[in-house]
């Protein structure tokens, strides 16, 4: 195993070994990625794997950050005036729920275990969030409310849905329709369009 304090290699076999990792996340899931496996996969030995990752969680950790880039992606459309806000929230939310969803099924356990460990995702988040509810503030379409409040709630929400419905094995269809209900509740809730 490739000394700590070595400068390890970066090249396409550093994205093989990435790519493989990958594939069998979303065929097997995560908890099959074991550097034997990949090794097995790619027909390589211990040392090529080594030579560029002190370990698996490495790897594991270089496909959620690509996840995340995929899930934020989704909220990156900005909010114009000719779109009735509600509809614009519903469809940018769907689309957040439908990649995080794809995602989180093949590397449910492991992104949910380094959410948690995280600010940084969890606070990209909550800003997004939060300058949604800004606009819909200023526009006057949503009651006044602590917005720093209402993103962590939102946030929560986001990742509390997304990991029941991952973990109950949902269809993305009934997963879509349930949370487009409680979505539709909350934003009514806090809506001044009643």
């Amino acid at each position: 195993m490739a000394n700590e304090k070595e400068k390890l290699i970066t090249d396409e076999v550093s994205e093989e070994i990435v790519a493989v990792a990958e594939r069998i996340a979303r065929t097997d899931g995560v908890k099959n990625i074991t550097v034997r496996r990949i090794l097995k996969e790619m027909s390589v030995t211990n040392r090529v794997f080594y030579n560029r990752y002190h370990n698996i969680n490495e790897v594991l950790e270089i496909i959620y950050r690509k996840a995340v880039i995929r899930m934020r992606e989704s909220l990156q459309s900005q909010y114009d005036m000719r779109t009735q806000f509600y509809d614009y929230v519903m469809d940018v939310a769907v689309k957040v729920l439908v990649k995080t969803y794809e995602v989180k099924s093949a590397f449910s356990q492991y992104m949910f275990e380094f959410d948690s460990s995280t600010d940084s995702n969890r606070i990209w988040w909550t800003d997004s969030i939060k300058k949604i509810i800004e606009v819909a503030k200023e526009t006057g379409q949503l009651i006044d409310v602590d917005s720093d409040m209402l993103s962590y709630t939102i946030w929560c929400f986001f990742r509390g849905y997304n990991a029941d419905a991952v973990k109950r094995k949902l269809s993305v269809e009934e997963a879509v329709s349930r949370f487009k209900f409680g979505l539709h509740c909350l934003f009514y809730g806090l809506s001044t369009n009643k």
